[in-house]
């Protein structure tokens, strides 16, 4: 390319729907090293490389990125003390809950035949004590 060729933007509307005329690259306003036409149908500019169709700095994309990061630290935190509490609950459920005590007695399964002759066993005590005669 020349050092004399310049590029022509087509004319457009922009996004508030005013028209925008036609212009050569760079315009005087720009620098000189901005010579194509880059940009979107409702948007168009001077650029210095070919399909660029950014005309922002990439600067605020670091403002995102912060935003971004600190959003999902955020809700890191708020799953982590989620998952914190589930686990101490978890904790308090199974370990403090209250202890069997040991009484000492023995436990033992008792069928119908054994609980009959337990019974009668104390009917022949109780009538044993009560028809024998006390010493004064």
């Amino acid at each position: 390319m020349s050092g004399d060729a310049s590029v022509t933007c087509a004319s457009y509307y922009n996004a508030n729907n005013k028209f925008v005329d036609t212009f050569s690259c760079p315009r005087q306003e720009d620098e000189a090293d901005l010579l194509y036409c880059c940009g979107f149908v409702d948007l168009k500019y001077c650029c210095n490389e070919p399909g660029n169709y950014f005309p922002y700095k990439h600067g605020y994309m670091w403002t995102l990125s912060i935003g971004a990061l600190i959003g999902l630290g955020v809700a890191a935190l708020v799953l982590l003390a989620f998952i914190i509490t589930v686990c101490v609950l978890c904790y308090l459920f199974l370990y403090t809950k209250p202890q069997r005590l040991d009484s000492g007695l023995k436990l033992q399964h008792l069928d119908s035949s054994s609980i009959k002759e337990g019974k009668r066993k104390a009917k022949t005590e109780y009538l044993n004590l009560a028809t024998t005669p006390m010493n004064e």
